[in-house]
């Protein structure tokens, strides 16, 4: 309800309600479901279960810290859409993305201030100096109707709500030989995106170092 107040309008415990009225169960009832089974179809209270922690990364993700890979869709097409049928394009705008470091615009939704968060995260990262910089530009895209590639369920970017970075320095789990983890995201790109309401993709077992999706019910 604290991350996502234009929405949500109160809860028992049990079940989440909309500003509309409707209702949506936290829990489908079943507390015997596996890493993969959560990954493929979340509840709410699956999509919280892993604590998503702030800072710096110490050491790397066990196998399955996932923080934020698990997804609700439905809760999330109520708010945003549904980008196959054309409802999330209607709700995007362009942000400059780091004018002064010579990157360009991206498309993200305005539903819950998600543009204006990312104006935000582009400021601060446009002050700082050309050796951090380089990591955000080019960026690698925002919005995208696509489903993630080892669930078939939608991706952040369905929704408008994610960006990815540059693809020069990104670490990919499908990528890395033996699926060992590897990051050159430097922490300074990532506290920022965190300070914001954005999580980052280095911090999941199945790492993705370049993306960041808002994720404020997590942080």
């Amino acid at each position: 309800m604290r991350a996502y107040p234009d929405f949500l309008s109160g809860h028992d415990g049990a079940v989440l309600t909309w500003k509309n009225g409707s209702r949506t169960p936290a829990s489908d009832g079943r507390s015997d479901k596996s890493f993969e089974e959560k990954l493929h179809n979340p509840s709410i209270l699956d999509q919280l279960s892993i604590p998503y922690v702030k800072g710096p990364l110490n050491s790397p993700p066990g196998p399955e810290d996932d923080p934020g890979r698990f997804r609700n869709v439905a809760f999330f097409n109520r708010m945003y859409g549904d980008c196959s049928k054309g409802e999330v394009q209607k709700k995007l705008t362009k942000v400059p993305w780091l004018p002064k470091s010579g990157g360009r615009s991206v498309q993200v939704t305005i539903v819950n201030g998600v543009a204006d968060r990312l104006r935000a995260v582009s400021e601060e990262l446009d002050q700082l100096p050309p050796n951090i910089t380089k990591y955000a530009v080019p960026t690698a895209g925002t919005f995208n109707c696509r489903a993630v590639q080892d669930t078939g369920n939608r991706s952040a970017h369905s929704w408008g709500i994610a960006i990815d970075l540059n693809t020069k320095f990104a670490d990919y789990w499908l990528w890395a030989k033996g699926g060992q983890y590897r990051n050159r995201m430097p922490v300074q790109i990532v506290e920022i995106f965190e300070r914001h309401g954005f999580i980052w993709g280095g911090k999941w077992a199945h790492f993705d170092t370049m993306h960041f999706e808002y994720r404020p019910e997590l942080l």
